[in-house]
């Protein structure tokens, strides 16, 4: 019989249902005076007001009024205790158990610069956004006569590039740069306008001499036929993708962005702990996982810490937090200002609770890097990277960063697609049944066949998928980018 409600930790002052609760029912021990809907929580202990309230064994926010035993806890009655920057002690470097070698494998494209791709694409990345839609009339037309071993082509207009200045257009010419060098582009193709601020020769001085060597470039204003002169480019380039084959490879290759959209209270309970096993699995391995949304961590940071590798880590980490603190205060905003509306009715209460949640996709793993935005991934483990929560400029700056694959928990659920194959795990069962076309992975299954059975399903799914199986959102044509805007546009 499936349980009407968990309670996560034993120090917790809360339980989250996990079906619909009336009225009346006693669960857990205390008579619900409320109805309670699934994922949202209610008191097991009394609370005044001022005092914490606790989930996950760590406070999610205060009281605002008296809490009774069996009440309803949500928005009404709990509020944030974050405020602004933080002073952060001294760390120490931490250590992590070496785990059994995983049999698991899959196929990959081995690529000169000992990365390995779990795509072999065409990818079109205009300069500017004036020549996006060109960039896209060049991918339809080239699609149809790609040669057999590539993998598609697909363009990826954005709006920027131009009316941009200093550390803003350094930003977009950073994304574009790094996803020009992404082991699932065998082959590349820069559109440029011409009179843009991010000029086509400035983005090439930041591909390194091997990259160039599968990358072509048009300017639009210049040439006499831009989608024809695109189109013969991207086929040339098709032809040297395409001698790349598959290769069996262990999950030391595999690079995992992970990242969560339209959270509910159950993400915290069953996807996001599950990607955090996936997480663990393949940096066990010896591969790279990419955990990101720094506002999203905003109450947890600690936790990730408390694992950073060494005292430098540790430190990056607090900056890193603060800074996008004083980003959100230099804006007149507060630090808390999350969950979105979609997140309270799927019933996360604060930011603090959010974020502990958010932090499990991270699993166990030893941080050892803290990377800016539009930098790519340099050491394995666990890497923290400078990005918004934003679904699309969060997932893109995962895929820029070097994620071949991207674990993407919602209980909400959500379409988007992005350049690295997009998993979708629904964190509860009923979104997994209702969007059958979004979801390619029911987490739901945590709470009947327990976290070890799913662990094994999911990585076996990620090892499907790397290996060419499409992504749901590949199938539905969902491949998108979106690009951090920070300055002012001229």
């Amino acid at each position: 019989m499936n349980p009407a409600a968990l309670r996560i930790h034993g120090a917790d002052t809360v339980a989250t249902a996990l079906r619909n609760l009336v009225a009346g029912e006693v669960v857990l021990g205390v008579t619900l005076s409320d109805a309670i809907p699934r994922a949202h929580k209610f008191a097991l202990v009394a609370h005044a007001p001022g005092d914490p309230v606790l989930k996950f064994g760590f406070p999610i926010g205060r009281a605002t009024a008296a809490i009774a035993p069996g009440d309803h806890v949500h928005v009404h009655n709990v509020a944030t205790a974050l405020a602004g920057e933080a002073a952060y002690g001294g760390g120490v470097g931490a250590e992590r158990a070496p785990a059994a070698a995983s049999a698991i494998k899959w196929r990959g494209y081995p690529r000169a610069d000992g990365r390995a791709g779990t795509r072999n694409e065409i990818w079109i990345l205009p300069t500017v956004g004036c020549v996006g839609r060109t960039a896209q009339k060049i991918a339809v037309k080239a699609e149809a006569l790609l040669p057999a071993g590539v993998d598609g082509v697909h363009a990826f207009a954005h709006p920027f590039g131009c009316s941009q200045l200093s550390d803003d257009l350094d930003g977009t010419r950073n994304i574009l740069s790094a996803l020009a060098q992404h082991p699932n582009a065998g082959g590349v193709l820069l559109v440029g306008l011409g009179c843009e601020s991010n000029q086509l020769s400035a983005l090439l001085e930041t591909l390194p001499e091997d990259v160039r060597m599968r990358v072509r470039t048009v300017g639009a204003q210049s040439s006499p036929d831009e989608i024809g002169e695109g189109v013969g480019k991207v086929l040339e380039l098709a032809q040297l993708a395409a001698t790349a084959q598959r290769e069996e490879m262990g999950l030391d290759r595999l690079v995992l962005g992970v990242k969560c959209g339209g959270s509910d209270g159950l993400s915290g309970l069953t996807a996001n702990p599950l990607v955090g096993i996936m997480a663990d699995r393949i940096t066990d391995a010896g591969g790279s996982a990419i955990l990101t949304e720094i506002p999203e961590i905003f109450g947890a940071e600690q936790l990730l810490m408390a694992r950073a590798a060494d005292a430098d880590t540790f430190d990056a980490i607090g900056a890193l937090v603060n800074r996008f603190k004083r980003y959100f205060i230099d804006h007149g905003e507060p630090v808390s200002e999350n969950p979105s509306p979609g997140n309270i009715a799927g019933g996360i209460t604060t930011l603090e609770e959010k974020s502990l949640g958010a932090v499990q996709k991270g699993g166990q793993a030893i941080v050892t890097d803290v990377i800016d935005y539009g930098d790519r991934v340099k050491r394995t483990g666990l890497t923290l990277l400078e990005a918004p929560g934003n679904d699309a400029v969060s997932s893109t700056a995962l895929s820029a960063a070097g994620a071949t694959v991207i674990l993407f928990t919602t209980g909400r659920g959500t379409p988007l697609g992005f350049p690295a194959p997009t998993l979708k795990i629904a964190s509860n069962s009923d979104l997994a049944a209702r969007k059958p076309g979004w979801i390619d992975f029911d987490a739901g299954q945590v709470l009947t066949d327990g976290m070890d059975v799913a662990a094994d399903a999911l990585l076996a799914r990620i090892a499907a998928i790397a290996s060419g199986e499409e992504a749901a959102a590949e199938r539905n044509g969902e491949r998108e980018i979106a690009i951090w805007k920070r300055g002012v546009t001229l």
